[in-house]
């Protein structure tokens, strides 16, 4: 996959990081990929496994509307206009890239391996075709090697979509992206937007360890967890031994992904992805 930069080519608050309140950004959201017939009509992108930022036109901030503690040089140039992307570092590096996003002081060494990948402008009122292109002027313009845009292609058919999803999967990646060529931003769930994975992904509560035995005795087996709806069932694959040794703790937020549910809702092999931050 290619990335194109400067030398390639209704709101609610909620609770900031030192306690104050933070306006949420007015931002759209995806729905889950929907079998659609005219899938040239889409444009197709990465779906990154990063950190979504919004640029607001002076600073950048979570989805949350928390402030992004970066470098003065990490935005110079930046347009006046908000921006909505991806802090990014490479494919694999979720975590390393949390770890830099979420400190209160900013640590070069960190920033100078991230990007912000722009992937919509929040408040253009053309089509996401001319905001494709809209985006790409701007990141021309601002001349800095750390903003870029998001690569947007287009696919014949459902048969291409799912090869290029193979992959990308295959190559340590998240999934695709589909965007109706000629849709408008709208701040919420946006059906014109689709994510597509080979699996579901969810977030649940740690609620126990379970000692592991065999080759994991005395470290850890299994996780049993808790879903929002309420749902205990327990994750015993996708941990490292590291993982296993330093378990999540009991009470945070994990990632799980999963194919299907069973009829009474239980995610249907569940594997452990990462702790939430």
């Amino acid at each position: 996959m290619k990335y194109i930069t400067p030398l390639f080519m209704a709101l609610s608050l909620t609770i900031n990081f030192h306690g104050n309140t933070a306006e949420i950004p007015p931002l759209q959201h995806s729905v889950v990929y929907q079998p659609t017939n005219n899938i040239n009509k889409y444009w197709i992108s990465e779906k990154l496994d990063g950190v979504r930022g919004f640029w607001d036109g002076k600073q950048l901030l979570t989805r949350k509307g928390n402030k992004i503690t970066s470098p003065k040089w990490f935005t110079k140039n930046w347009p006046g206009t908000p921006l909505d992307g991806e802090l990014w570092i490479a494919r694999g590096k979720f975590q390393q890239t949390v770890s830099c996003v979420r400190r209160t002081y900013v640590k070069d060494n960190c920033w100078q391996k991230l990007y912000f990948l722009t992937f919509d402008l929040p408040e253009h009122k053309g089509t996401f075709s001319e905001r494709i292109q809209r985006m790409k002027e701007l990141v021309l313009i601002t001349k800095n090697p750390h903003l870029g845009i998001i690569e947007q292609f287009k696919l014949p058919n459902a048969d291409a979509l799912n090869s290029t999803l193979k992959q990308i999967v295959d190559n340590n990646g998240e999934g695709l992206m589909l965007h109706f060529e000629d849709a408008h931003y709208k701040v919420g769930r946006n059906h014109s937007i689709m994510k597509l994975k080979m699996y579901q992904d969810a977030e649940a509560i740690v609620l126990e360890h379970i000692q592991g035995k065999g080759k994991y005795t005395n470290m850890l087996g299994s996780l049993l967890v808790k879903t929002p709806e309420g749902i205990i069932f327990k994750i015993g694959t996708g941990f490292s031994d590291l993982q296993r040794s330093n378990p999540p703790e009991i009470g945070s937020t994990i990632t799980y992904k999963y194919v299907g549910k069973t009829l009474r809702g239980v995610p249907r092999f569940a594997s452990f992805q990462r702790i939430r931050p």
